[in-house]
C-alpha cells in the first residue's frame, strides 16, 4: 500500500509469516494470559502496550495463537476497550502538541500544512469507526473536544 501524504511507494506486503500454532518455548496458559492481559488493562496501558508487555515479560509471541483471537477482540468480550480508540486517540495527542506549537510559532507553514494532515486522518478514522460502529454516531471531532478527552 502506497504512503497516504507522500510520493513514495510504500512497502507492500511486509508482514511476518503467520505461524498456525503456539511455539513449543512458549509455556503461558489460556487461563494465565487472560488474568495478565485483564490486571495490566486495569493499570491504565492502552493495548499496545499491553502487547510489547506480553511479548516482553510474559514471553507470549501472539495472543491470537494462545487465546483464539486477538487482544482487542478478547478487551471487548470482557468490554475493557476504551471509548475512543487508541489510533484516533494517538492522531488527537499529535493534532494537539502540533496546535500548541503553531500557537507560539504563528509562521511555521510547514506544521500548519502537518496538522492539516493530520486532521485530515482523523476525520476519515471517525468516519471508519462510525460506519463500523465502534464510535458513537453522533461523536464529533474538534479540537476543544480532542482537549478535554487527551487532558
Amino acid at each position: 500500500m502506497a504512503k497516504l501524504h507522500s510520493r513514495k511507494k510504500g512497502s507492500s506486503r511486509s508482514r511476518p509469516p503467520a505461524g498456525a500454532k503456539v511455539p513449543a518455548w512458549s509455556d503461558v496458559s489460556k487461563e494465565e494470559l487472560e488474568k495478565a492481559i485483564m490486571k495490566l488493562q486495569e493499570s491504565g496501558l492502552p493495548s499496545s502496550r499491553i502487547g510489547l508487555t506480553l511479548r516482553d515479560q510474559y514471553g507470549v509471541p501472539s495472543t491470537k495463537l494462545v487465546l483464539g483471537k486477538s487482544l482487542n477482540g478478547f478487551l471487548k468480550e470482557n468490554n475493557a476497550l476504551p471509548d475512543v480508540p487508541e489510533d484516533l486517540t494517538n492522531l488527537m495527542r499529535k493534532a494537539l502538541h502540533i496546535r500548541k506549537h503553531i500557537k507560539s510559532n504563528a509562521k511555521d507553514v510547514h506544521n500548519k500544512r502537518a496538522l492539516q494532515l493530520t486532521e485530515n486522518k482523523i476525520r476519515r478514522l471517525v468516519k471508519y469507526y462510525h460506519d463500523s460502529g465502534r464510535l458513537a454516531p453522533d461523536w464529533i471531532y474538534s479540537p476543544e473536544t480532542a482537549e478535554i478527552l487527551i487532558s
